[in-house]
């Protein structure tokens, strides 16, 4: 693939994969052995691999792993439905969707199911790992690209019958600011470089956010932002732009 939106930053300190706990599910046994091999020789732990939705469902619930490792296309249950029902069980396993679909609306159903990320299928080795380091930690990860296609999709939708009604609690301009920038699933030092920020400061200010907000991680602030069209910034390989409100 080209490269994912995950830097050197959002990866694990070398040494410390050993408590990630990951589950892999794929119904293609060489994709999902390969996958599984890949993960362990980098010292994370594989607790359970499944080859359909319902079988993902039951060894996720039944481990509660750090990620799961999820193929879009399932059978018994698709991608989306899965994470919907992890999400129901109020289980706090984080997922990472590895697809080879990279259209923009089965992005949107899996982040609106409940993923964290996700990630085509020709990523590389390296960018795979340090994706699933970024979901253990509960960074929202995208294959370039793709982060922008959900952004634009949710402002067309944000008026619809789907979207939260609550009114948008009161921020500070810096924490609007920040929260942008949350929104394309930037990690913290990421942000603080753009922002001209310690990295402290900004995770300090996410905090602040969390709370106004009644959320607990990262995951909801991005799906919140998402869904109420908060006007986002774009990513870039420079430096991030804001987008042009629709």
């Amino acid at each position: 693939m080209s490269a994912a939106d995950v830097s050197a930053d959002d990866a694990a300190p070398k040494g410390t994969t050993r408590s990630i706990r990951v589950v892999v599910a794929d119904d293609h046994p060489m994709w999902r052995d390969a996958v599984a091999r890949d993960l362990a020789d980098a010292g994370f732990e594989v607790v359970a691999t499944a080859d359909d939705g319902r079988s993902a469902v039951a060894r996720t619930r039944a481990t509660v792993p750090d990620v799961l490792v999820l193929d879009l296309e399932l059978p018994g249950l698709r991608g989306p439905e899965v994470c919907a029902a992890l999400a129901a069980a109020e289980v706090s396993t984080r997922t990472l969707i590895l697809s080879a679909s990279g259209d923009h609306q089965d992005v949107l159903d899996a982040v609106k199911a409940g993923a964290l990320g996700y990630l085509v299928k020709s990523a590389g080795r390296d960018e795979f790992l340090a994706a699933v380091h970024a979901t253990a930690a509960g960074e929202p990860v995208f294959t370039p690209g793709l982060a922008g296609l959900v952004l634009g999709e949710f402002r067309r939708v944000k008026t619809g019958p789907e979207v939260d009604d609550r009114p948008i609690p009161e921020l500070t301009e810096r924490e609007t600011e920040i929260l942008t920038y949350v929104a394309t699933g930037m990690g913290y030092k990421e942000i603080a470089n753009a922002l001209f920020l310690s990295h402290r400061t900004v995770q300090n200010h996410v905090q602040n956010i969390l709370g106004k907000l009644h959320m607990h991680n990262r995951a909801q602030l991005v799906r919140f932002a998402l869904e109420r069209g908060i006007d986002p910034v774009e990513p870039t390989s420079d430096s991030p732009k804001r987008v042009a409100p629709s």
